[in-house]
């Protein structure tokens, strides 16, 4: 097969999932998206939500950031979080965060029991969904859940 047709087949591909979702991905496509998939993207989207909110509380030197934005982002931390907005999700979410939560991933945190750490997979599974999905007012509700408990 040649490299021009392969090129041709993905860009093919590619158009037809933008012209199916309109810039947000089709409940069909997303359901392909294997846990631990969600959980990778959800780790940078809810650290970028963490991060921004730490911001909006004022300027101050980037290390303080940092260290503030790390208490909310390490997997006891966000381990607390499922279990206390777990309750409060859409069964469709919950399902996310259980099929998250449930997933063998091949590493585990440094500083937090597996346990623990197979519940933050869960949360980042679910916000990896929500972000694909394009619900950014549940993400910025789970976020805000995250800061204020």
């Amino acid at each position: 097969m040649e490299k021009g047709v392969i090129v041709n087949d993905v860009i093919s591909y590619k158009n037809a999932l933008i012209k199916e979702s309109d810039s947000e991905i089709s409940e069909r496509i997303l359901q392909t998206y294997s846990p631990l998939a969600l959980a990778f993207l959800g780790d940078a989207v809810y650290s970028l939500y963490i991060r921004e909110a730490m911001l909006k509380k004022g300027n101050r030197a980037s290390g303080k950031l940092h260290e503030d934005a790390v208490q909310f982002e390490k997997a006891t931390a966000q381990a607390e979080v499922y279990k206390a907005i777990y309750d409060e999700l859409t069964e469709e979410e919950q399902n996310v965060m259980r099929k998250g939560r449930n997933a063998k991933p091949k590493s585990t945190a440094k500083h937090a029991s597996v346990s623990e750490y197979h519940y933050a997979t869960g949360l980042e599974a679910l916000i990896g969904y929500l972000y694909l999905k394009g619900d950014t007012e549940r993400l910025e509700y789970i976020t805000d859940r995250s800061i204020n408990m």
